[in-house]
Order: C-alpha cells, then sequence, then structure tokens
C-alpha cells in the first residue's frame, strides 16, 4: 500500500472540510478565507492546491460522485435478480453515513451556480454515477420481464427520487429503519399503489 503524500494529506483534510461547510452552508456563504481555516492551512496553501472555490467543489463533487459511482456498479454487476440488485443498490447508499448521502444532493442544489461545460461535465458526472446504474438494473429487469417495456431513464429518474423521499424528516418518522425504508421503495416501485 502506497503511503499518501503530504500533499495528498493536505488535499484530503481540505476536501474533508469543504464537505462539511458545502453540506451546513449554500455555495455562496462558503469563503476561501474559512476553507482555509477550518483546513488549518494558509490561503496560499489553499490556492496552491486549488485555483478557486469553484475548483474545489468541483474537486469534492467528482471525487464523491467516482467513489459512488463504484460502489452502485457493484449492485449493476451483481448476479440477481433486478429487484435484488436495486434492493442492494439501495442499501448501499441507506447505509453510508449521513454527510455521504447528503452530498448528492449539492449537485442539484448548486448546478444552476455553473455554466457549461462544466455545468454538463457535473451532470454527467452524477449520472453516471447513480440514474445511469439504476437505469442499467431497470433495462435488465425489463430484458427479464420483471419490469414493463418503459423508458429506463424516467424510470431510474423516477426510482431516485422515491429514495431521496425516504431520507426526509417526515419519511423517516413514517418509515423509521433502513429496511422499512428499503421495501417501501421497492413496492412501491416494482407494484405501484394499487391495493
Amino acid at each position: 500500500m502506497m503511503l499518501e503524500t503530504r500533499s495528498q494529506a493536505t488535499i484530503s483534510r481540505i476536501l474533508d472540510v469543504a464537505r462539511t461547510l458545502f453540506l451546513t452552508k449554500s455555495y455562496a456563504d462558503v469563503s476561501m478565507a474559512s476553507l482555509a481555516s477550518g483546513a488549518d492551512v494558509t490561503k496560499g496553501a489553499l490556492y496552491h492546491h486549488f485555483a478557486g472555490k469553484e475548483e474545489l467543489y468541483l474537486a469534492l463533487l467528482h471525487r464523491d460522485l467516482k467513489s459512488k459511482g463504484l460502489l452502485f456498479r457493484q449492485s449493476v454487476d451483481a448476479p440477481g435478480t433486478a429487484r435484488e440488485r436495486l434492493a442492494r443498490l439501495t442499501r448501499d447508499f441507506l447505509t453510508l453515513p449521513r454527510e455521504e448521502r447528503a452530498l448528492i444532493r449539492l449537485v442539484r442544489r448548486d448546478i444552476n451556480i455553473f455554466h457549461d461545460p462544466v455545468r454538463a461535465n457535473l451532470i454527467a458526472a452524477y449520472q453516471q454515477a447513480l440514474p445511469n446504474c439504476v437505469g442499467s438494473i431497470i433495462e435488465d429487469g425489463i430484458k427479464a420481464g420483471e419490469l414493463r417495456p418503459q423508458d429506463t431513464r424516467l424510470a431510474s429518474w423516477h426510482f431516485v427520487a422515491m429514495v431521496e423521499v425516504t431520507l426526509t424528516p417526515y419519511a423517516n418518522g413514517v418509515l423509521g429503519d433502513v429496511n422499512a425504508k428499503l421495501n417501501h421503495v421497492l413496492d412501491l416501485f416494482f407494484r405501484g399503489s394499487a391495493a
């Protein structure tokens, strides 16, 4: 195993502080000074590693999306039915630490701050990490006859949205634990709301 260099350790520390700040404050309210202070580095050191707040923010999101994409891709590549694989992917997401789950919401919260091509690249990274993984499993489910033919992209967005609803305070109160949330999403997606 390769030891982390001092520079890599500093970058990791900066990104960890950035994660906390961007999750608790709006993009506009996070300053390079607050990032430097939180990471216990000088502003000069911060600018040595990142040209500005946008570059740092994008590095944070791309690091997170890459990590989540690798995790979710395991469910895409796993054996089993579409329901079993979506259950695995969803459980993997729901059992992430709260901050890790919350990071993915930053893409939607802040996407309109950026302009193309930065915006398009961020959207593509998000799509690759989550909706495309869900869509691949749904497509397999359609081919296997588990799901009716439908637009897989739209179905994947619906599925992702249902999972995100389970993270709200209201849903936490109604559903409680991860298993209840998981069963709720899967039953609603595979059987609908019919009696």
